[in-house]
């Protein structure tokens, strides 16, 4: 008699395919003409969550060479997304943050993307399904930390 429990390389499949679809269709669904480009965002992104950062500590959130984040980093200073201040504790760097314009811009996008992914979700899935779907968030949110190693688990071969 065949299984039906999922195997996880299966479950592992399903998943980055779901997840991979998902974010396209966030990152080009609203994508407005003046919208920054999705290397931007993600820079943007990882200053929103961590707070100001040195180049080099972004580089390292965003798993690229710094000399590939600087010419980001200059468009992204020079459209006000961002703004960098002396490092208080070591006056050869540099940290980086959002500039209040630039937190506001950035919120903006977020709640297009939310409203326009809500939307869905309401037009898509009744009630048990929504709670379904926060319960699935919640377990793709600790896989999420396994993988980045948070639990005191290795991280992944080449990260």
């Amino acid at each position: 008699m065949a299984s039906t429990i999922p195997d996880p390389a299966q479950c592992a499949s399903r998943l980055r395919s779901a997840v991979s679809l998902l974010a396209r269709q966030l990152r080009s669904g609203s994508a407005a003409a003046d919208s920054p480009s999705v290397a931007k965002l993600s820079v943007l992104g990882q200053l929103h969550q961590h707070g100001p950062c040195t180049p080099t500590t972004l580089a390292g959130l965003e798993r690229v060479k710094l000399q590939s984040l600087t010419r980001l980093l200059a468009e992204l200073e020079a459209e006000g997304w961002i703004g960098r201040a002396p490092h208080p504790g070591d006056g050869r760097q540099w940290l980086l943050s959002l500039t209040a314009d630039g937190m506001r811009r950035l919120k903006a996008i977020m709640r297009t993307r939310e409203a326009a992914l809500a939307e869905a979700i309401g037009a898509s899935l009744d009630e048990r399904q929504r709670a379904l779907l926060l319960e699935a968030c919640g377990l793709i949110d600790g896989i999420a930390a396994r993988l980045a190693g948070v639990d005191g688990s290795a991280k992944l071969p080449g990260s």
